[in-house]
């Protein structure tokens, strides 16, 4: 018989025998398996834990929303809800300042109900802070737009704490009009019953006028103060649903502490003026939660350097001690043997714009330049400075380890400065931030390969 071309045989079977095709059946299970345990274990992009659930079904699977686990998937929900109530209440905020404006100041102005002395004492800077919002809100309404057309429903690309830091001029702003709101209802209750048009303007705009909502002027002119006051609260509810390695959180954290610090000065103000009046809804055990920022030394640390107020970083702040060694022998002798006074001291970065138009900065940096100012405390109601700022692209940061509780700035050719703070830790965090920025400025590393002994000449040199 004629042998079989192997094309031509047909078979019958898979071609693997039965128990070849039982092993491999065995094994497609346990690879199945796998993935489904490897699944349920994977780590959650949000927070890197893997209690995520099961997905059986393909389908659902593929279309799940991202790795989340269910604790990041409300955390998510959260945010975005507490986002969107951020930016609603700013808008329902700007249209009671437009009522302000167009239904109440306006109409007064036109029909020549007040002067314009009394109006301005009346509403104060009200077309300030109308300014304020709406470019405030702008920019807000354009990164929710800009998310949900780049696909990002949770708005996780959203940062409030970013732009509310880039806004922050709107602070003074409200400072100005809470300290005048007292005398602003005092004047507003007097001129009322004084003229009759005027009081008879105010209850026929309140009963007829449906825009007010059967509000009355005081209760707009209040505006203000509520939303200043519920900056907090709603910035502390964005942070809660915020993970802590969002690119937003220290920026949420920053804006918050800045309002609070200045609801806090508002409220010290005012009662250095002898006003009862306070902002009430300002928590009082904000003290034992936060570090308090004093406004003024802010200010007076502005003032001083020059810089503008939306290219300046507060990256630290607060009291340090502060000693002049009167030669470099005292590592020797030890920290002891100095001579410390208490000293506020403030770090300033001064970051550069990417444009003129642009509210973003790059990250990390551009720095142009940091700064420390030492201010003395409080003497007679003022602050003063120790002496002119103390430019780090000047200075060299050391420490040493036989005094591991201080460290050693010298300014080169200049002077030379002892630092320490109560806390051993906030010491060194202290000592690494600085030191941080006098070597990412300082151009004396690039001409003698970072060698400072050689560059400096000063009596305050360590031999």
């Amino acid at each position: 018989a004629a042998r079989t071309k192997p094309a031509e045989v047909e078979r019958a079977d898979s071609g693997i025998g039965q128990t070849s095709a039982r092993k491999w059946r065995s094994r497609a299970a346990e690879t199945l398996s796998s993935l489904q345990a490897w699944e349920a274990h994977r780590p959650c992009t949000d927070c890197g834990e893997r209690d995520l659930p099961v997905e059986t079904d393909v389908q659902n699977c593929n279309q799940r929303r991202a790795d989340l686990c269910e604790k990041c998937r409300k955390r998510r929900t959260e945010r975005k809800e507490s986002v969107l109530e951020f930016v609603n209440t700013e808008a329902s905020y700007g249209e009671d300042l437009r009522i302000i404006k167009e239904e109440f100041y306006l109409p007064m102005q036109a029909a020549g109900l007040l002067s314009q002395e009394q109006l301005l004492g009346i509403f104060s800077n009200i077309q300030e802070l109308i300014d304020l919002n709406e470019n405030f809100l702008e920019i807000l309404q354009e990164e929710i737009d800009q998310a949900f057309d780049q696909g990002d429903d949770d708005l996780m690309t959203v940062c409030i704490g970013e732009i509310f830091l880039e806004f922050v001029n709107m602070l003074p702003a409200f400072q100005t009009y809470c300290l005048q709101q007292s005398s602003s209802v005092n004047m507003l209750n007097a001129l009322e019953k004084e003229k009759e048009l005027l009081r008879i303007f105010l209850d026929v705009s309140q009963n007829d006028n449906t825009a007010l909502r059967r509000m009355n002027l005081r209760s707009f002119l209040m505006a203000p103060l509520q939303r200043v006051t519920k900056y907090p609260l709603l910035l502390s509810r964005i942070i809660k649903a915020t993970t802590e390695y969002h690119p937003d959180h220290g920026s949420l954290r920053e804006a918050k502490s800045r309002i609070e610090s200045h609801l806090e000065h508002i409220n010290m103000k005012t009662k250095q003026e002898g006003n009862t009046w306070t902002l009430r809804s300002f928590r009082q055990d904000s003290k034992k939660k936060r570090e308090v920022i004093n406004i003024e030394m802010r200010e007076t640390a502005l003032k001083t350097v020059g810089w503008l107020r939306e290219e300046t970083r507060f990256v630290m702040e607060g009291a340090l001690q502060l000693a002049q060694p009167p030669d470099g022998q005292w590592v020797k002798k030890g920290s002891k043997t100095l001579k410390f006074q208490n000293m506020q001291v403030l770090l300033l970065v001064n970051m550069k714009r990417v444009s003129e138009s642009s509210l973003e900065l790059a990250e990390p940096g551009p720095v142009k330049d940091a700064v420390l100012v030492l201010i003395r405390d409080k003497n007679n109601g003022k602050f003063h400075l120790l002496r002119e700022p103390l430019r780090l692209s000047n200075c060299i940061v050391s420490t040493d380890p036989d005094c591991d509780d201080t460290f050693e700035l010298i300014e080169i050719r200049r002077e030379a400065f002892v630092f320490r703070d109560s806390d051993r830790a906030r010491t060194h965090h202290w000592f690494r931030q600085i030191r941080r920025y006098s070597r990412e400025l300082g151009s004396w590393k690039k001409r003698r390969n970072a060698l400072p002994n050689i560059m400096i000449s000063t009596p305050h040199t360590r031999p």
